[in-house]
C-alpha cells in the first residue's frame, strides 16, 4: 500500500502564486543566484554541446531545480537543489548519493564543498569560476562574503517556478517548429522557452554584462520569439516577459493582451508584472494570453510561416459509459 508523508522541512506557501518582492529576499536571491551558477557551470563543462547553450541550463522539478543527467565517462550523475529538504543532492548511476546542506554560507565555502564532494566520488571537473551576468563578479573560490539562505524564500522561489514552468510548458506544446525546452538560465536567473522561425538572424551586437559577445551571438544565431519569467532585480519586481530577435518593425506598438501587460522601452520587451498576475481573476488564462499575443506580434510582423509552425495537440475524446 502506498503511503504519503510530508517532509519535516516542508513549509511552502499555501498560495499558488506567493508574493516574493525583491527586497524581501535580496540576500538569499544573490546567494542562490551564484550557487546555481556553480552547478550550471558543472553541467556546461561536462555535457555534450547543444545549440544555443541548451546543454548548460537547469530544469524545474517537483522539489526544486536539477541539472538532469550529466555524462561522466561510462556513468551518469545529476545535481539537484531540493528546496523542500534544503539540500543539494548529488546522485550517480552507480548508486552513490551525497547531500550538501543549503544553509547560510559563503559562495566560496559552497563552491569548495561541492567540488570536494564531486572529487570524493570520482567526478573530476574544472569550471570557469567567474560569475556571468552580474555586476562586480568575484570568482567563486574568492567570494568569502557572508551568504544568506532563507528556506521560506527559497521555497517561494521554487513554487513560482513550478507555476511558470507549468504554463510555459503548455504554451510550448502548441508549436511544431524548432523550440527550446522550458529551462532555467542561471546567468540571467530566469525561466524561458524560445520559438524559432527557422531563419538565420543578423549578428547580435552583444554587450551583455560579463558575457563574451560570441556567447550571445551563438544564443541568437537564428530568429526567435522568446518568453519567460524573471525574478526582477533592484527596483524592478518579478515579471513575465516576451521579446523577439530581431524585433520586426512595429513590434513595440503591436496590441497585446491582457491590458495589464505593456512594452517597456527600458527593457525593450513586453512585460506582464507578477503582481498583476497574482491579482488576475484567472492567472493561467491571462499569462497564456500574454504569451500568445506577444508571439503573434513577432510572427505576424516578422512574416513567420505560422501555418507550418503552429500545432494543435490531439486531445482524445473521453468515452462516457452509460
Amino acid at each position: 500500500m502506498a503511503t504519503s508523508q510530508l517532509d519535516p522541512l516542508l513549509n511552502p506557501s499555501t498560495e499558488s502564486w506567493p508574493p516574493l518582492p525583491v527586497a524581501a529576499w535580496q540576500d538569499t536571491y544573490e546567494t542562490l543566484h551564484l550557487w546555481t551558477q556553480i552547478i550550471g557551470k558543472i553541467r556546461l563543462a561536462l555535457a555534450p554541446k547543444v545549440n544555443h547553450w541548451w546543454h548548460s541550463t537547469l530544469y524545474v522539478t517537483p522539489r526544486g531545480l536539477t541539472t538532469s543527467t550529466i555524462p561522466d565517462g561510462t556513468r551518469n550523475f545529476q545535481i539537484t537543489f531540493d528546496f523542500l529538504k534544503a539540500q543539494l543532492l548529488i546522485e550517480t548511476s552507480d548508486g552513490i548519493t551525497r547531500s550538501i546542506a543549503l544553509a547560510p554560507r559563503s559562495v566560496a565555502d559552497f563552491y569548495q564543498e561541492v567540488m570536494r564532494t564531486l572529487k570524493s566520488i570520482g567526478i573530476e571537473v574544472q569550471i570557469w569560476t567567474k560569475p556571468q551576468e552580474v555586476t562586480n563578479p568575484i570568482p567563486f573560490e574568492q567570494d568569502d562574503r557572508p551568504g544568506a539562505y532563507d528556506p521560506e524564500s527559497a521555497q517561494k522561489f521554487w513554487q513560482i517556478l513550478v507555476q511558470a514552468d507549468r504554463i510555459l510548458t503548455q504554451f510550448r506544446s502548441r508549436y511544431a517548429g524548432k523550440c527550446s525546452p522550458v529551462h532555467f538560465f542561471w546567468g540571467s536567473f530566469d525561466l524561458a522557452v524560445t520559438r524559432f522561425s527557422g531563419r538565420c538572424a543578423p549578428e547580435h551586437p552583444g554587450g551583455v554584462p560579463n558575457m563574451a559577445d560570441w556567447v550571445t551571438r551563438e544564443a541568437y544565431s537564428h530568429e526567435v520569439s522568446s518568453c519567460g519569467f524573471w525574478f526582477g532585480a533592484g527596483s524592478i519586481e518579478a515579471l513575465f516577459y516576451a521579446y523577439a530577435y530581431p524585433a520586426p518593425e512595429g513590434f513595440k506598438d503591436y496590441p497585446i493582451q491582457p491590458q495589464a501587460a505593456f512594452y517597456s522601452p527600458d527593457m525593450q520587451e513586453f512585460i506582464f508584472p507578477y503582481d498583476r498576475v497574482r491579482q488576475a481573476d484567472d492567472p493561467d488564462a491571462r499569462v497564456l494570453e500574454f504569451l500568445q499575443s506577444t508571439y503573434e506580434a513577432a510572427a505576424n510582423l516578422g512574416n513567420w510561416d505560422r501555418a507550418a509552425l503552429e500545432y494543435s495537440p490531439i486531445v482524445k475524446t473521453p468515452v462516457i459509459k452509460g
